[in-house]
């Protein structure tokens, strides 16, 4: 390809409509009209030779095309911006990006309330587009797929390579729980005990085998599973209510506002605290919104380690 028939202001434009999947949030996101954004798309199309994004019921959606360019071209753009020196400064009381935010329940019951008020306080003009993560593995997905330019939840099982960035929030430890006037909740929870109960096990991703189970394996020993069910902030009310037992992370049950009702027991196994991490695309690392907003999230999250640690 001639390099000298690319203009480097259609680069920026793939990369602003990668990251916001809408011609008009790209626009906002780099200070140009609908029009303009749609011509730039337009010569891009004639460029590249694809259609690079195709409308779809919730924005644009990048063909595998796009997907192929969209790295190499933002850490192009990024290196760029760095060998001349005019790295983009961020002021958040002016800065009217849109940023998405993948997250899990629990880091969005415990984050989401005081991450609004600082944004309020702080970039009020920052529109923050949240979605769901139900499933650990769907994180590196939707980063790569630009679907959410950051994700907040348990560690995804692979890495996602050197592209995939983390970083630690807070970590949450296991406690037992029983409605107070339980009859085993008068005494220590020794396993003999754990085992003759009725377990209630919290499952987002639906498996009937979680950390507990795993453990109880290892020493050829299984529960009673009486209910599975995939909303973890139902399971203290359930259990005050119940004869069942279980094994919850200890914010999910001081959030819940049912813990006056529940009496917490350590865990008669020995289950590892559970890590919370923030994960972003490298092709985003050096975007200046993005990086406050991170920062903001990772002050959060050290507010929430006294949980696990």
């Amino acid at each position: 390809m001639d390099l000298h028939r690319i203009d480097l202001n259609l680069l920026i434009a793939f990369d602003a409509l990668m990251t916001e999947r809408s011609v008009t949030r790209a626009g906002i996101r780099i200070g140009r009209s609908q029009p303009a954004m749609s011509a730039a798309l337009a010569r891009l199309r004639a460029l590249i030779g694809d259609d690079l994004f195709l409308r779809a019921p919730h924005g644009l959606q990048p063909t595998p095309r796009a997907i192929d360019l969209a790295e190499p071209l933002a850490q192009a753009l990024a290196q760029i911006e760095r060998a001349l020196g005019t790295e983009r400064v961020f002021d958040p009381a002016t800065a009217t990006t849109a940023i998405s935010l993948g997250i899990s329940d629990h880091p969005g019951f415990l984050m989401l309330p005081r991450l609004l008020d600082r944004l309020r306080h702080d970039a009020p003009g920052m529109a923050l587009h949240v979605r769901d993560i139900a499933a650990r593995d769907d994180a590196i997905a939707m980063l790569d797929a630009g679907t959410v330019d950051i994700a907040v939840g348990v560690p995804p099982t692979a890495t996602g390579g050197g592209r995939i960035l983390h970083q630690p929030l807070f970590r949450e430890r296991f406690v037992c729980v029983l409605r107070k006037d339980h009859p085993a909740a008068q005494s220590p929870l020794d396993l003999t005990a754990f085992l003759a109960l009725s377990h209630l096990l919290v499952s987002p991703e639906g498996d009937q085998f979680g950390q507990v189970d795993a453990a109880l394996a290892r020493r050829g020993l299984k529960r009673h599973l009486a209910l599975t069910l995939p909303h973890m902030y139902a399971a203290p009310l359930l259990v005050a209510r119940s004869d069942l037992i279980a094994t919850l992370m200890e914010g999910v049950v001081m959030a819940s506002g049912h813990a006056d009702a529940l009496v917490m027991l350590p865990p008669p196994l020995d289950l590892p605290a559970v890590p919370f991490v923030m994960s972003w695309h490298r092709r985003n690392d050096t975007h200046p919104g993005q990086h406050w907003l991170r920062g903001r999230i990772a002050a959060l999250g050290d507010a929430g380690r006294d949980h696990g640690d």
